[in-house]
Order: C-alpha cells, then sequence, then structure tokens
C-alpha cells in the first residue's frame, strides 16, 4: 500500500529552519558535493559521549519521501514565502526512489573523547544534489546534540558518583548502575525529548522512571529492559490519607509492597521528614522494615538538598544502628536506604557525598533521582557549544576538494575545521586530521553509518554501554 503523507507526520522537507528553503540557489555554479561536519566546540564539560544519531537514522532517514509529501511542502513553502526546491525533491524521488543520497560517517556511539572534535561527517552521493547536505542541518544536529549532551551529564555525574564509591564503599561497581535515577520525564518539553533524553541517561545507569525511553530502546538499540524501577510513592497517595494518619500511609507501603528482596520508596518529607525518620521509620514501624526482607527507601523531597539527606541518613543510623565496613566508612543495614530527589545536580551530588564522607558515612547509603536537571535544565545547544559546519566542497569537473571555512574576527571560538575530517586515536587521545593527512593504513575511526537509503552500522545498547567505559 502506498504512503501517503498526513500533514500531522514528520517530514524531513518541513524539519528545517526556513532559510534553509531557499539555500539551493546560494552555492556557486559549478558545485557538487558539500561535505559539513558536527562539534562540540567546547562549553561546560572538557569530555563528552556521542550518543543518539542512530534514532534519528532509523526513525527518520528510513522512510522514502514521496510525491504527495513533495506536493504538500510545495504548498506550504510557497504560502510561507520561501523558495522551496521541488525539482530537486522529485530528482531525488525519481532516481533514488525517495531515499536520500547521502553519506554519513562518525564515531561509535558511546566512544568518550575530548571536546573540538568532529564527530559526524556528512556528504552528498549525488553532484546534482549538492544543498541536500547543509538542508539535514536543523534536525541532524538536534539529533546529536541533545542526547550527546544528555549522555555526556549523565556520565559527568557517573564519575562523582564512582569517586565517592570507590572511596567509602566494598563493592562500588555493584552499586554505581542504579546510583542516578532518571526522574525527568515531566520536566521536558515533549515526549520526544523524555524518550530521547531518557534513553541517552540510559547509557550510564540502569534505574529511571521514563517509561518511553525503554521503547526507544527496545526499537533503535536492541535492548528489550535497559532500567528498571520499584514501586514509590508520590505526595498525593500520602497526603489523601490525612496529615494525622501518615503514619497509616507508611505502613500500607510496607504491606502493600514489602517482601523478601523488594525495594520500596516512600517520600516522607509530606509535613515534618525529622519526625518521620525518627518516629515514624524508626520507632513505631522498625519492626515491620527490618522483618520484610526487603529495603525501605526513605525519599526526603524539601528542604536544603545538601544538608537534609545527610541528616536523614544520620537519624537512620541511630534508629537501625550500622556497619563500619573494610574502608572505615559506616553503612546502614540493607533495610534501609535514601533517595534524595530534589534540587539534585552534579555539584550538589557531590557536596552530598562529601557530606557524608566527612561525617563516617559510606555513599552506598543513597541515591539520586535526577529530573529537569537532567533531561532539560542547562541541556541546550549551547551547553557544549555544538555546530554544524561545511568543511569542502567539489566543483563539476575538478578533482579536488576545496577548504571551507569559517574564522569570524570577532569570535574565534567560532572557527570551523578546514577540509574534509578524519579522527584517528594517539597515545595522547582522539584527534581530527584532514582525512587526506592520513595513510591507508591509519583507521579513520569517523565510520560510514548510514549511505543511499541504508543502515550500515548497527549498535546494540550494550555495546554503546561498553564504549562509554572505556576512557
Amino acid at each position: 500500500m502506498t504512503y501517503k503523507f498526513n500533514p500531522s507526520d514528520h517530514s524531513i522537507l518541513l524539519d528545517v529552519d526556513s532559510y534553509k528553503g531557499s539555500h539551493f540557489l546560494q552555492y556557486p555554479p559549478g558545485t557538487e558535493y558539500v561535505s559539513s561536519y558536527i562539534e562540540s566546540r567546547g562549553g561546560k564539560f572538557e569530555n563528552h559521549v556521542m550518543f543518539g544519531l542512530q534514532v534519528y537514522l532509523k526513525r527518520y532517514l528510513s522512510r522514502p519521501i514521496t510525491q504527495d509529501e513533495i506536493d504538500y511542502a510545495a504548498e506550504l513553502w510557497a504560502a510561507h514565502g520561501v523558495p522551496f526546491n521541488r525539482a530537486g525533491w522529485e530528482y531525488i524521488l525519481k532516481e533514488h526512489d525517495g531515499f536520500l543520497p547521502l553519506q554519513i560517517k562518525a564515531v561509535k556511539e558511546g566512544t568518550v573523547l575530548s571536546v573540538k572534535n568532529a564527530i559526524v561527517q556528512i556528504i552528498n552521493t549525488d553532484p546534482k544534489v549538492p544543498w541536500l547536505t547543509s538542508f539535514l542541518e536543523t534536525a541532524l544536529l538536534r539529533a546529536v546534540w541533545y542526547p550527546s549532551t544528555v549522555a555526556t551529564l549523565s556520565w559527568t555525574v557517573k564519575q562523582i558518583i564512582r569517586g565517592y564509591l570507590n572511596e567509602t564503599c566494598e563493592n562500588p561497581e555493584a552499586e554505581l548502575p542504579f546510583k542516578l535515577h532518571d526522574f525527568g520525564a515531566r520536566g521536558v518539553s515533549s515526549a520526544e525529548s523524555a524518550a530521547l533524553g531518557g534513553l541517552a541517561h540510559m547509557v550510564n545507569f540502569m534505574g529511571s522512571d521514563t517509561v518511553g525511553a525503554i521503547g526507544y530502546a527496545r526499537a533503535y538499540y536492541d535492548e528489550a529492559m535497559p532500567a528498571f524501577s520499584i514501586p514509590a510513592a508520590e505526595h498525593s497517595t500520602i497526603t489523601s490519607w490525612g496529615k494525622d494518619r501518615e503514619i497509616d500511609a507508611f505502613a500500607n507501603m510496607i504491606e502493600q509492597f514489602g517482601g523478601k528482596d523488594k525495594l520500596v520508596a516512600v517520600v516522607s518529607d509530606s509535613y515534618d521528614i525529622y519526625k518521620a525518620t525518627r518516629d515514624y521509620w524508626g520507632v513505631h514501624l522498625k519492626e515491620r522494615v527490618e522483618a520484610m526482607g526487603g529495603t525501605l527507601v526513605v525519599r526526603p523531597d524539601s528542604g536544603d538538598p545538601r544538608i537534609v539527606p545527610v541528616e536523614v541518613v544520620e537519624i537512620l543510623g541511630e534508629a537501625f544502628g550500622f556497619e563500619t565496613n573494610a574502608k572505615g566508612y559506616n553503612v546502614l543495614p540493607s533495610c534501609v536506604r535514601v533517595i534524595q530527589g530534589d534540587g539534585v545536580n552534579p555539584d550538589s551530588i557531590r557536596d552530598i557525598l562529601q557530606a557524608l564522607k566527612d561525617k563516617g558515612w559510606s555513599a552506598e547509603n543513597i541515591a539520586f533521582g535526577m529530573g529537569g536537571a537532567l533531561l532539560q535544565k542547562g541541556v541546550d545547544r549551547d551547553t557544549m557549544k555544538w555546530a554544524m559546519k561545511a568543511n569542502a566542497t567539489k566543483r563539476a569537473g575538478d578533482p579536488v576538494w576545496h577548504d571551507v571555512f569559517k574564522d569570524p574576527i570577532t569570535d574565534k571560538g567560532k572557527i570551523s575545521k578546514r577540509g574534509i575530517q578524519a579522527l584517528i586515536k594517539t597515545e595522547s587521545g582522539f584527534e581530527n586530521v584532514r582525512r587526506d593527512s592520513i595513510p591507508d593504513t591509519v583507521q579513520d575511526l569517523l565510520e560510514t553509518v548510514w549511505e543511499n537509503g541504508k543502515l550500515l552500522r548497527d549498535q546494540s545498547l550494550a555495546d554503546v554501554r561498553a564504549l562509554s567505559e572505556i576512557f
């Protein structure tokens, strides 16, 4: 059955900035090929994790364009006041069956490398559509910068937590995968952002409440169950019992979800976090907690995030006792832990873990839930100064590629790379060099992942996760 374009569907022809519509008329006469690349030009992090391109390739480039889609786009662009390259798109439909004649190269997803390296490169493969390379900039850049930035932020937090676990915990690698939980689905601007950003977090951790990301992991990275969650209370399920019956709400959580090896999280700050921790959990419900065979996770959700969770750990230690591990740090009994899900960001996580360490507590006593700060707050294109720029063109009858670059006198931070790039591994790390400067014996880590409508590299999430551990 022939696909019929629906105006509510995604269309490559419309997923652009408006000014892209007229660019096919702006290249020098005789231009046949245009090469462009994507890089982080710096910003907040020194290293970054490449991730997310595969979603775009599978989700959007795998479907060919149609005549119906071209007709709709032509009408829209005309009404919008911008030229539309109908002849160019109909050529792609006729000569390439609607699949875009492009070659896309990229470093493997999950690779950790320093910023200011080209991690994606794109070139048109048909000399009659040189405009196509840059036409995809809007969507392709977004497809890379957002998930890569979230993956990088999550990876950075992972290294912070790993450091404190290594210092204070006897079995740090067993603890690490569940120490940062994604609470961010409600804090982003769209369902797709939640799914894509949540998936990027799953490169590093296995705890998440962003269900949409699970579907993306299944669809695009061959991972049936990438992350896990547990039964947990919210304020409505606690406060609906009334202030005088808060202890009954707590008891109900243990009754409903407690059991051998089970975990249950209970938000405990609806009224008085200290009374809830010291009296309700620490006295009246203590025996039930100890006898249930699983783990109660107490969640403070207000107050100074650098102080309150540390105090809660100490109060639980007074009530339930603790052991001192081989590294000299105190560990609560396995029946009780703490999760901090309010005011969580890389700085507050570091401060909380340092405060616990200073007071003699192991980092294994606490986990973190990170919401908008993980998937949206401070996560924008400028966080890591992402850009896609042309770096070379080739003209009719000329066998030589010509450098294309920008070098603005007013901002040297925006100088772009000249010439088609290669990414090589050296003793000091990854390095971009001109492709024409390396011998065939040197491996270019910018591998072809997409060419003329076909996916040529299909990574699993397991593969991505493994690569993210190499740094």
